[in-house]
């Protein structure tokens, strides 16, 4: 064995730790949000474009001739078609709503991190990792410091006792606070399921709301009789 190859093998598995590391890094912040596609999905979608793209490179060098053209851009312009399948996994509609593209889009571009990783171009996959990590933590907090009604959504899950009104007063709460209430789905659990003293049946149910921040909404919400409690779920998709 050369000391090329060798030099070339060690290169080559520099780049695809070099994926595996900035692809986690999106996996992790995609995963602690709670999405379908996390870490690992994440990872194995970058070291996989990069392992493509590294054949792509070099895996073909044993059939070069003077007769043989290759094309290795080829492979790459696949990756961007073939990872469409993962991401139309994840995105899926809820009445008028729409879930999963900014995780779709996440998928999109590990595979495109992970491709430059295999071509050795890591300073350009460097500066896209971190202009995500900019999209994805710093844009929505620029958004309600512009404007706390501008296209700003939450998710809230509340517990409460079912059979006494509450819902009524949790929609006109919500109405007070000046709310628009997008979606709002229960669950009542299977053969009673969890029950308050006195045998009262309790209702999980997710709330879909436009407006501004929900901060006095929650606290008003967890003050009303017959809520059990009142949590935010990251609706920002």
């Amino acid at each position: 064995m050369t000391q090329f190859q060798w030099g070339m093998w060690g290169w080559q598995a520099l780049y695809l730790f070099e994926a595996f590391v900035l692809s986690t890094a999106i996996g992790v912040e995609r995963q602690a949000r709670h999405k379908d596609a996390g870490t690992r999905t994440h990872a194995l979608v970058g070291v996989g474009s990069a392992l493509f793209v590294i054949i792509s490179k070099y895996g073909f060098m044993d059939v070069l001739a003077a007769n043989v053209k290759l094309d290795p851009s080829r492979v790459a312009a696949q990756i961007v078609s073939g990872i469409g399948f993962i991401g139309a996994g994840v995105v899926f509609t809820q009445r008028s709503h729409v879930r999963g593209l900014t995780t779709a889009a996440s998928v999109w571009i590990t595979a495109a991190i992970g491709a430059a990783c295999g071509a050795g171009l890591f300073p350009p996959a460097a500066v896209c990792t971190i202009l995500y990590f900019i999209a994805v933590l710093l844009f929505p907090a620029m958004m309600k410091l512009i404007s706390p009604r501008l296209n700003y959504n939450d998710v809230l899950r509340l517990r409460y006792v079912d059979g006494h009104g509450t819902l009524r007063s949790i929609l006109a709460v919500c109405a007070a606070h000046d709310i628009s209430v997008e979606g709002f789905s229960t669950h009542k659990p299977k053969n009673g399921g969890e029950a308050r003293a006195g045998g009262e049946p309790v209702v999980s149910a997710n709330l879909e709301i436009r407006g501004r921040e929900s901060g006095e909404l929650i606290r008003d919400l967890s003050d009303l009789d017959g809520v059990l409690s009142v949590n935010r779920i990251d609706g920002n998709e």
